[in-house]
């Protein structure tokens, strides 16, 4: 089975959630979680199916295999060195931006569901190459 990118069943679940999060969650149930950390646990499955569709239409991206191993590590360590690391400390970004290490351990730990869920939700359905 070909991945369905901005389809897929993981990224329209996260889609909702942000959504719900922003208007519905944290205005009605204020708490830290809702607060700070449910959008980083949902960062990788958001994003990265965005990047790869991206990715793919502008031909970086030759197939339509599920995310791989590296498609989700690579982000996760760019994402978490800008965000974490580099933005807090650039002028313009210091009052906007602050770095949360919990925030990488959230980025990881809603990574990696996401890669088993990919590679289980696509399982033994091998991509046709679109050459």
């Amino acid at each position: 089975m070909r991945y369905r990118y901005l389809r897929d069943p993981l990224f329209t679940f996260c889609f909702v959630l942000y959504f719900t999060n922003r208007w519905v969650l944290k205005p009605l149930l204020p708490n830290s979680f809702s607060q700070a950390y449910l959008n980083d646990l949902i960062c990788i499955p958001f994003w990265v199916p965005i990047m790869l569709f991206i990715m793919r239409k502008l031909g970086l991206r030759r197939d339509d295999a599920a995310p791989r191993g590296y498609e989700i590590v690579i982000p996760l360590i760019l994402w978490s060195v800008v965000f974490e690391l580099w933005l807090p400390r650039v002028g313009p970004f210091r009052e906007l931006a602050f770095s949360d290490h919990a925030d990488i351990l959230f980025y990881a730990i809603g990574g990696l569901p996401a890669s088993l869920f990919w590679k289980r939700w696509y399982r033994g359905k091998s991509p046709v190459p679109n050459v």
